[in-house]
């Protein structure tokens, strides 16, 4: 079964300046923008502090980082959804 999306994903080619800079880490970082910051950048503002959080929450701290990605990927994995 299909679903189509509720929101379209803003590409990354012709996303907005405000950003640009995000796409461009995420791209430097992974390959790719993450879909969730691709719908996010419909709003930059909500696209800029969500990265902030993202960076808050999985970066350096008392939890090792690769702790942190291992996580996210087994609770993705148990609620049957895609990292």
């Amino acid at each position: 079964m299909s679903e189509e999306a509720r929101l379209s994903r803003v590409d990354p080619a012709s996303a907005p300046d405000e950003v640009r800079p995000t796409f461009d880490a995420y791209i430097a970082e992974r390959g790719k923008v993450p879909n969730l910051y691709r719908v996010a950048a419909h709003s930059p503002t909500i696209a800029s502090r969500l990265a902030a959080l993202q960076s808050a929450v999985m970066g350096p701290g008392d939890v090792p980082v690769l702790l942190k990605e291992l996580l996210s990927t087994r609770v993705s994995h148990i609620n049957l959804c895609d990292y």
